[in-house]
């Protein structure tokens, strides 16, 4: 299989204190991959390195063939075709709670991808829809269960149509029915050919659903 994304030795540090040490990696289009380990070995810090969101000190990230290299995170003006290649969904969701579900998942489409309004809306309907939350649209965050909010979130993520998706413990919050329909959901877009990569504790998540895990 061909590498969407590919960490060579890439190394974190804060101050004197290496937090992530030569992490080496691949995932493949259609794969589903569990980033393991206990807190603190840097999962969360490897996915927002992987997003542009943390520099990093040594080693190397390529993205779908867009390589970021150890140094200070790059601008913005930069960093747009990393944005339509890579979606985050952040551990606590981190919707915009004065955006409904449907402004908060047009927001990068019209502000980074520059979409006229109609064309973000209708975009961002058809994913909530997907996602079983179209009901949804209107409802503010506080208004939202978890599940719900965490498909926003998805919704969110996958709005530039992104062919990596990275995920921060996305069953933290979820009874075992929801843990279920969100690793049919995972494994769906799989299915669409994009490559997901999944920082988890959920080892049972991890065995039902994940084609590979990596442990930290």
């Amino acid at each position: 299989m061909t590498a969407l994304l590919v960490l060579d030795r890439l190394t974190v540090r804060y101050d004197t204190r290496d937090v992530l040490r030569a992490l080496t990696l691949q995932v493949a289009r259609g794969e589903l991959v569990a980033l393991m380990g206990p807190s603190g070995v840097g999962k969360t810090t490897a996915l927002r390195a992987v997003a542009a969101l943390q520099p990093f000190d040594d080693g190397q990230i390529v993205v779908d063939g867009f390589a970021l290299r150890p140094g200070p995170v790059p601008p913005e003006s930069r960093l747009v075709p990393l944005r339509r290649r890579v979606g985050l969904v952040f551990q606590a969701h981190a919707l915009f709670e004065h955006l409904s579900a449907l402004d908060n998942v047009t927001l990068a489409l019209r502000h980074v991808l520059r979409k006229a309004r109609v064309d973000a809306e209708t975009i961002a309907t058809q994913l909530l829809s997907e996602l079983d939350v179209g009901t949804r649209a209107a409802a503010s965050p506080r208004q939202l269960s978890g599940g719900e909010a965490q498909r926003v979130a998805i919704a969110r993520a996958l709005a530039p149509d992104p062919a990596l998706l990275l995920m921060d413990e996305p069953t933290a919050a979820l009874d075992p029915a929801r843990r279920s329909a969100l690793g049919t959901t995972l494994r769906r877009l799989c299915e669409q050919g994009r490559g997901l990569l999944v920082a988890t504790h959920d080892a049972e998540f991890a065995r039902a659903h994940a084609d590979r895990v990596v442990t930290l």
